[in-house]
């Protein structure tokens, strides 16, 4: 399952069908949602630009930074948006043995619950690689598999931001789970792209909610 598109394939979404690649619904709603942070600058101006527009979005975060960055984080959570789980390490699932997997899972959802006591059941593999044994495991565990239906590619340096922003405002629709990411490596695209689209947004009356 290598998903390299910007808008996932209709094909790809009926054969994982156990993971959540859209919500659809007919009042306009669709999800933002940030992955591998928090990242202390970054992710701060990520969360004023949503208050902004009163945009709610949902953080699949990497353990490790929520570990360095408690106080970000934290933030995150008190200006109610939902989080996720991103792995403690950011690990690709094809390359990686499903003990060690699940271990460090569960090491990224200790530090969630060191610093709160809401529930952390969203799960979004790094790459979106995950082997069905893994994904099968953590949905007994009671995880909701998170995929996305549009892909901004902000992590793409070879890109330019108009094309990144493109890729998000051509494919938008009712119900999509839009990617970014509130990272060092995405920021230059991000920073010119998720203003333009949270206006795009407004002016299309959409409305931005979280994944629960």
């Amino acid at each position: 399952m290598k998903i390299s598109w910007v808008k996932t394939h209709w094909v790809i979404k009926k054969l994982f069908s156990n993971y959540i690649w859209d919500i659809p619904n007919d009042e306009k709603k669709v999800y933002l949602t940030f992955d591998d942070g928090p990242t202390p600058e970054i992710t701060q101006w990520t969360l004023d630009l949503l208050e902004k527009y009163n945009a709610k979005a949902t953080f699949f975060c990497i353990g490790d930074n929520v570990k360095k960055f408690p106080e970000i984080y934290q933030k995150i959570i008190s200006n109610k948006h939902s989080i996720g789980n991103h792995t403690f390490n950011h690990l690709n699932g094809w390359k990686t043995e499903n003990n060690i997997y699940f271990e460090n899972v569960a090491l990224s959802k200790t530090e969630h619950y060191k610093l709160s006591t809401e529930n952390c059941n969203l799960f979004r593999p790094p790459y979106g690689k995950i082997k069905p044994s893994q994904s099968k495991i953590l949905r007994k565990l009671g995880y909701k598999i998170i995929m996305w239906d549009v892909i901004s590619y902000d992590f793409d340096a070879k890109i330019s931001q108009e094309h990144c922003l493109q890729n998000v405002l051509k494919n938008i629709k009712s119900g999509s789970i839009i990617v970014f990411h509130d990272s060092k490596k995405a920021f230059h695209n991000l920073e010119y792209v998720l203003p333009r689209t949270l206006e795009f947004l407004k002016e299309n009356k959409f409305i931005c909610k979280v994944i629960s």
